[in-house]
């Protein structure tokens, strides 16, 4: 067994057509083929039932696949961080989310440059989940993300929690209220925007909605929980497991492609939605801002990097970090990501 078996029986399996998977490969179908009778004939196996229409994986086959992928991406990501290491590039690739870029990071990225003038910095716009991949491809050296990832390829260090702020529409009855809580807020359309959902689950009772220090009204804690008890399903979504934390299930949701969305929602008057409280200068003409008095209710900005391979600038990148943090008076705890290569 070779790669280009391998690789030869990956494409038919993702694209469940040998002339598709010719195409993707650059492949003739007769050359396609041959490959992945070797492998069977190699193997003792029949991986791919060719008598239906699309292809369909034998049992053996889809394990097979599910294992030999895992290992093949592997292979992909040590190659390109072997790259990396024998020529280091002198640009540092950055990933973050949007919801970073309206907070500190355009005031670190001036500061990097300050302290290291022949410093050249890339930005991508990119999700937190996508950044693992992009990490392993060399896409980016380093991401900004609000969550945090168990990945055996990774290393991250929480840099601080921001805490959330509600977003209303001026013309919302709560719009001038100074210190908002979640129960009151439970009423309201809820508007959803993370592309990216928590890896655990939340588990509420009614005895963590009594333990706040919100005077909940029976009615809707007992929503809560029936609402939970209900479910079989882990509230992974990141505002709604906020709410869950108090045993409250907001009355409506609506889910939009990305912040900037809900924002131009709330700002129509079409709902709320909690944000990062460096947000809070978006759209200000038509959305009002309000704290939660809730000390609990953050989110978290992760740095992030890969575990054998640290681009040689990201320890002055987290130097201006902690320089900006100092100088905004923000609590944080010095770290350092471990080189192990």
């Amino acid at each position: 067994m070779d790669l280009k078996q391998l690789n030869a029986f990956i494409a038919v399996a993702d694209l469940r057509s040998f002339s598709a998977a010719a195409t993707k490969t650059g492949l003739s179908q007769p050359s396609l083929s041959r490959l992945l009778k070797q492998l069977e004939t190699d193997m003792g196996v029949v991986l791919i039932d060719r008598y239906h229409r699309p292809l369909h994986l034998t049992e053996a086959g889809s394990f097979f696949y599910d294992k030999i992928s895992t290992i093949l991406t592997e292979i992909d990501t040590v190659t390109s961080m072997t790259q990396r290491l024998s020529a280091p590039s002198s640009v540092l690739n950055i990933g973050f989310v949007p919801s970073v870029l309206y907070g500190l990071l355009p005031e670190i990225i001036a500061t990097l440059k300050q302290f290291s003038p022949d410093i050249d910095v890339n930005l991508k716009d990119i999700s937190s989940y996508q950044q693992m991949d992009a990490l392993k491809s060399g896409e980016i050296d380093v991401g900004f993300g609000r969550f945090a990832h168990q990945d055996p390829w990774i290393q991250q260090i929480l840099l601080r929690h921001e805490r959330y702020v509600v977003a209303l529409p001026k013309s919302h009855p709560l719009a001038n209220v100074r210190k908002q809580r979640l129960i009151d807020l439970a009423n309201n359309r809820l508007i959803l925007y993370h592309q990216t959902h928590l890896p655990v689950s939340s588990t509420v009772t009614t005895e963590t909605a009594t333990q706040s220090n919100d005077k909940l009204s029976t009615s809707r804690v007992n929503r809560a929980a029936t609402h939970e008890s209900a479910s079989s399903e882990p509230i992974t979504e990141p505002l709604l497991h906020l709410f869950a934390q108090y045993g409250i299930s907001p009355f409506m949701t609506t889910t939009v492609s990305d912040l900037q969305v809900a924002l131009g929602l709330v700002a129509a008057g079409e709902g709320i939605t909690l944000v990062p409280a460096s947000l809070q200068t978006v759209r200000t003409e038509q959305i009002s801002y309000q704290r939660l008095v809730h000390e609990n209710v953050t989110s978290p900005i992760y740095l992030h990097t890969l575990k054998d391979f640290v681009h040689p600038k990201i320890p002055n990148l987290l130097t201006a970090i902690y320089h900006v943090y100092e100088q905004r008076g923000i609590t944080y705890r010095q770290q350092n990501f471990v080189s192990q290569a």
